[in-house]
């Protein structure tokens, strides 16, 4: 059974392919009402499942007039995505976030699901038993690397 999280996710991820611009423009309150639940879940799921690493820009204004407007990222040329992805792995990158772009790689047919699986085993803080700051330096460098090697190999 599906938790209310995930529910709420395929709702917003719908209604998102469904606007014609492709910007979603909704009440916090409203989804809460719809949903029955807190405010503060609708908060959760827009801020774990709808991140940059994702492909979703996010913009929230508070208040009684406040609203949350969520878009997905059209993504850009091949080289200019590339030099996205390196810049959004960078020095450090952690596990949930790593996760979050291969969610991606996957999602823009960049990956596998495959071979999604086998990147997420590796960069996971199962498989990486190291410190925390060198843990995530080290997964960084792997991601960067697992890119470099997608867009080098695209054209084949």
């Amino acid at each position: 059974m599906s938790s209310i999280s995930d529910i709420i996710e395929q709702y917003l991820i719908q209604m998102i392919r469904e606007a014609p611009s492709g910007i979603l423009q909704v009440k916090r309150s409203e989804l809460a009402d719809l949903f029955q639940c807190v405010p503060s879940q609708i908060n959760y799921v827009i801020s774990t499942r709808f991140t940059v690493e994702k492909g979703y820009v996010v913009e929230s204004k508070r208040g009684g007039g406040g609203y949350i407007r969520l878009c997905k990222v059209q993504t850009p040329s091949t080289g200019d995505y590339y030099e996205l992805l390196q810049e959004l792995i960078g020095l450090e990158i952690s596990q949930s976030a790593a996760e979050d772009l291969l969610y991606r790689l996957i999602e823009e047919g960049w990956m596998t699901l495959r071979e999604a699986g086998l990147v997420r085993k590796m960069v996971s803080r199962d498989v990486l038993d190291l410190p925390l700051r060198l843990r995530d330096q080290v997964r960084a460098r792997m991601m960067r690397s697992v890119v470099t090697t997608l867009f080098a190999n695209k054209g084949e």
